[in-house]
């Protein structure tokens, strides 16, 4: 039987920039990427795709332009596709992304936060 098995703590002991996503699993075309969350990100949506949010430890905020979902330890939210938000996290909170290959952080926006895509760890 291959070794499937993915240790999330340890991928988060690897990560050591805020909103760079890093993948550590797939699934068909999707990714799962761990984040390390901490401040504000950007205004941005994602024009081809939902996007997952699961959060793994401390807390995490999602703003949109009609308001604002609080996400706790064990909470996961889905942005629907073309949905502008920014999520934002007042102190450090690792999160699980799941979304299809390729999806860039920043959407269309880029910018300083803009992440390498598809980097493993």
């Amino acid at each position: 039987m291959p070794s499937g098995v993915v240790n999330l703590a340890e991928k988060f002991a690897k990560v050591s920039e805020f909103w760079s996503p890093r993948v550590v699993a797939e699934m068909n075309d999707y990714q799962f990427k761990v984040a390390k969350f901490e401040g504000e990100f950007i205004w941005h949506d994602h024009q081809e795709t939902d996007e997952v949010f699961l959060v793994i430890s401390g807390s995490m905020g999602i703003e949109f332009r009609e308001g604002t979902v609080r996400l706790s330890e064990g909470e996961m939210y889905v942005v629907p596709r073309g949905v502008e938000h920014k999520p934002f996290a007042d102190s450090e909170c690792h999160v699980l992304l799941i979304e299809p290959r390729g999806v860039v952080n920043t959407g269309d926006e880029g910018g300083d936060l803009e992440a390498e895509n598809d980097v493993w760890v």
